[in-house]
C-alpha cells in the first residue's frame, strides 16, 4: 500500500477532495518527516502552528463546501527569500537574522488564498545570489540522491524538501537558474515562467526583469498546479502575461502535436580556463541530452541543431545586471560586514557601476533577448543541457578566500540557463537521466518554449514524461 508522499500532489489533492483524510492529518504527515528525516538542509525553520492552522481551515472549507482548489489542504514550503507576515525571513543572510516581515509577498498570499499549509520556511543562499545552497549557521542543502552532494541553488531547500518526501510540492524563484538548477540536482520538475507570470508584488525589486517565482515538483502535472495557483497579475505589476486560454494542468493531458524543436549543448557561458568545476560539459550530461534528442523525435518532433542564440557579449551584460541587484539589497551599513565575501564582492561590483551603465545594460540585454526570440522564432521549444556537471560535492564551487573564482565557477557549472531569465521565456528542468553506478545521481535535461508559451511547453514536458516516466525513482532514506 503506498505512504502519502508516495502520492503525487494532485493526487493527495483528490484523497482530501473525497473526504478520504483531513488536511491536518496530512499535514501532520509532513510535519512529522520534517522533523525526524530533514538531513538533507532543506529548512531553516518549521512553522508548524501556522500549518496546522491552516489545515484546520482547509478542512472546515472543504466541509462547508468552499474548497479553494485541487491543492487546497496540501502542504507545501515557502522559500526564506519570500516575504512572510510574521514569520522569519531572513534571505539566507546573517545580516537579516532578526528580521520578520509585516506583510506576505504576492506568492504566499497566492499559496494562502489556494489553501496549501506551509510546514516551513526552505533553504536558500544570501539573497539568493549563488547557485549552491550553503548558507552561513545552517546545514547545507543536499541532494537525497547522495547526501555528500550540493542540492543546488538557490532554491536548494525547496528542492531538497521536495526530492526527499517532505513536502510533495514547493515555491522557487529563479533570476539565474534557481529552480531549474537544483531541480537538476535533485532529480525533479523545475519550472521558470515566462516573465510577468507571476506578479513580483509588493516589492518589485528586479527592474532587470531577470527573477520570478515558479514551481518544483516530481511530477510535470504537479508542476503545472503550483504555478497555476501562483500565476496571475496584479494591479500595478510592471510587466505581466497573458492569461492562458486554458487550465495549465489541461493542457499537461492534450496532444502537443508535432513540434519543431531547436537544440543546441554548446554553452552559452564560456569559462575562461578549464578548472572551474563544471567545466568542460560531463559525458553524463551529453548522453542526456542526445537521449533526449532521439525520443523527442521517437515521439515525432523534428528536431533541428542551431547556434547558440545568444551572442558572447551578452554574458557581461548580464553581469552587470546581476551584480546591481545583489548591490541593491537593502542591508543596513552597521550590518555589511555580516554578509558572504561572494556577496560583498558582487555588491562592490555593483555599486562601482554608473546609473546610465545601468541603464544602458538593461537596454542591450533587451536587445539581445529580442534577438533571440526572434532567432528561435521558428521553433516551439528549444532543447539543452540544464547543468555542465551531475551535482558537485557541497562546497566544489563555493570560495570564500576568492570570490572572484566562486563566480567563474558558479557560470562553469551553470551555462545554459540564464539565456532563459535574459529572454523571459518559460523554461523547464525535466529528470530524464541518472549516472551509472552504485550511487546514480539525477541529471536533468531543459525546454524552453516560446514566449507565454507555457501551455504548450507543459503538454511537451507531459508527453516526455509519460513516454519515460520518472515519479517512481525513489532516493535512498525516502
Amino acid at each position: 500500500m503506498a505512504e502519502l508522499h508516495d502520492l503525487t500532489a494532485l493526487e493527495q489533492g483528490d484523497l482530501l477532495a473525497r473526504g478520504e483524510i483531513s488536511s491536518l492529518e496530512l499535514t501532520e504527515h509532513y510535519l512529522e518527516r520534517a522533523d525526524r528525516l530533514d538531513d538533507v538542509g532543506a529548512f531553516v525553520r518549521l512553522t508548524p502552528e501556522v500549518a496546522r492552522d491552516q489545515a484546520r481551515a482547509a478542512d472546515r472549507r472543504r466541509v462547508d463546501g468552499r474548497r479553494a482548489g485541487p491543492l487546497d489542504g496540501v502542504p507545501t514550503a515557502v522559500k526564506d527569500l519570500n516575504l512572510t507576515a510574521g514569520v522569519p525571513t531572513t534571505f539566507g543572510s546573517a545580516a537579516f537574522a532578526d528580521h520578520v516581515p509585516e506583510v506576505s509577498d504576492g506568492v504566499v498570499l497566492a499559496l494562502e488564498a489556494a489553501g496549501l499549509p506551509m510546514i516551513g520556511k526552505t533553504s536558500t543562499p544570501e539573497l539568493g545570489s549563488p547557485c549552491y545552497t550553503e548558507p552561513e549557521g545552517a546545514p547545507a542543502a543536499v541532494t537525497p540522491w547522495d547526501r555528500t552532494r550540493m542540492a543546488g541553488g538557490s532554491s536548494g531547500g525547496a528542492a531538497a524538501a521536495t526530492a526527499a518526501g517532505l513536502v510533495p510540492l514547493a515555491q522557487g524563484s529563479d533570476g539565474g537558474g534557481s529552480i531549474r538548477i537544483p531541480a537538476s540536482c535533485c532529480g525533479l520538475v523545475g519550472l521558470k515562467p515566462s516573465r510577468g507570470r507571476i506578479s513580483g508584488f509588493p516589492l518589485y525589486g528586479d527592474p532587470a526583469g531577470l527573477a520570478t517565482a515558479g514551481s518544483i515538483a516530481r511530477t510535470v502535472r504537479d508542476t503545472a498546479a503550483l504555478l497555476e495557483v501562483m500565476a496571475g497579475h496584479r494591479v500595478g505589476d510592471p510587466s505581466w502575461a497573458p492569461p492562458p486560454s486554458e487550465s495549465l494542468v489541461a493542457a499537461c493531458d492534450r496532444d502537443p502535436g508535432r513540434l519543431r524543436i531547436a537544440r543546441f549543448s554548446t554553452p552559452v557561458i564560456t569559462p575562461p580556463t578549464t578548472d572551474s568545476p563544471g567545466a568542460p560539459v560531463d559525458d553524463e550530461v551529453l548522453l542526456a541530452y542526445e537521449r533526449a534528442s532521439r525520443l523527442l523525435e521517437d515521439l515525432g518532433h523534428e528536431v533541428v541543431d542551431v547556434p547558440v542564440p545568444l551572442p558572447p557579449e551578452a554574458v557581461p551584460v548580464f553581469e552587470t545586471c546581476w551584480s546591481v541587484l545583489t548591490a541593491m539589497s537593502p542591508v543596513p551599513p552597521e550590518r555589511r560586514h555580516l554578509l558572504r565575501p561572494l556577496t560583498r564582492w558582487l555588491s562592490e561590483r555593483g555599486h562601482a557601476v554608473s546609473g546610465p551603465e545601468f541603464g544602458a545594460a538593461i537596454g542591450a540585454m533587451r536587445r539581445f533577448a529580442a534577438q533571440a526570440i526572434v532567432a528561435l522564432d521558428p521553433y516551439d521549444a528549444v532543447l539543452t543541457p540544464t547543468l555542465a556537471q551531475p551535482p558537485l560535492p557541497v562546497g566544489a564551487i563555493r570560495d570564500d578566500a576568492d570570490p572572484a573564482r566562486d563566480f567563474e565557477n558558479q557560470k562553469a557549472f551553470t551555462p545554459w540557463t540564464s539565456a532563459w531569465n535574459v529572454t523571459g521565456l518559460p523554461a523547464i528542468s525535466l529528470p530524464l537521466h541518472w549516472t551509472p553506478g552504485p550511487t546514480p545521481l539525477p541529471v536533468g535535461v531543459m525546454l524552453a518554449g516560446r514566449p507565454a508559451g507555457e501551455e504548450a511547453l507543459l503538454a511537451l514536458a507531459a508527453q516526455v514524461e509519460s513516454a519515460a516516466p520518472w515519479h517512481d525513482r525513489r532516493p535512498p532514506r525516502w
